[in-house]
């Protein structure tokens, strides 16, 4: 089976890192659209554009079996459109607002995400159907999706911001931090150190929960064997060691690479740490 996976830039990795344990047997094509990055800063069409383009390109082009939207602000403003668009299992990204709230229903969990996340419907109607006594609050960070893209996961002006954004909230009222960007996973241990023990940081990687029984159950119950009925060209095979093919860059400019640069595979190991 071939699976995508489609982000704005390197933040998806850390997710690509958690599909692979998860569906250890399938072939995962990466795509980056890093000419468009960050996302969260962008119009709602704007961001709805890219991801219809990736996904022309990834479900008519490279014949992807399923995809996995590892990006929580295309997921909020277009997953639902992709859905109607193509009969290919569909897999979003959401805060993990509900395993932060069922974990502790009394103190208060402050959700950091994208600007369009934050102020989006989606994520709105999430937050109305799990949190009837109010606890959740939205905080937006989009500089930390700049850090990510630079590779500047730990710094002084990382820290500065952090320290920055996270000053008007009293931590001893609160049980936990959802992590709502794929991006904001390289942060958690300056977060760490900038919080106290009380807080937990809450990843979307728990949305992978069941996963293998999801693709399952779109199969037909076949199981996670590799999918025989989907042309693969030679330019689009497996890379050594097990890393998956990476498309680079949008589609004006993707190239396929036969070996995943240094600055990929570096991230690509670190996102083992993140998530």
């Amino acid at each position: 089976m071939r699976i995508a996976l489609f982000d704005s830039g390197y933040g998806g990795l850390t997710v690509l890192s958690h599909a692979r344990r998860v569906l250890p047997s399938e072939e995962f094509i990466f795509y980056a659209d890093r000419d468009h990055v960050p996302y969260g800063t962008k119009s709602v069409p704007a961001v709805r554009g890219f991801v219809r383009t990736a996904f022309r390109f990834l479900i008519e082009q490279q014949r992807a079996d399923a995809v996995v939207v590892a990006c929580n602000t295309a997921t909020s403003v277009a997953v639902d459109e992709m859905r109607r668009l193509y009969d290919v299992p569909i897999i979003g990204m959401e805060p993990a607002v509900k395993k932060a709230l069922t974990h502790d229903a009394e103190h208060r969990v402050l959700v950091t995400a994208t600007p369009i996340t934050v102020h989006g419907e989606k994520l709105k109607r999430l937050i109305s159907s799990c949190d009837p006594n109010g606890l959740v609050d939205l905080l937006a960070l989009p500089r930390l999706v700049e850090f990510a893209e630079r590779q500047e996961f730990v710094s002084s002006a990382v820290e500065a911001y952090l320290r920055d954004a996270f000053a008007p909230y009293r931590f001893a009222d609160y049980s936990a931090i959802v992590l709502g960007c794929t991006h904001f996973n390289y942060f958690k241990d300056t977060m760490r150190q900038l919080l106290p023990q009380n807080v937990r940081l809450v990843r979307m990687c728990a949305l992978w929960m069941g996963m293998r029984e999801r693709w399952r159950s779109s199969r037909g119950g076949r199981g996670c064997e590799r999918s025989q009925s989907v042309r693969r060209p030679h330019t689009a095979r497996s890379l050594r060691r097990g890393v998956p093919l990476c498309v680079r860059r949008s589609w004006r400019t993707w190239r396929r690479i036969s070996r995943v640069p240094r600055e990929w595979k570096r991230l690509f190991e670190r996102s083992f740490h993140a998530d």
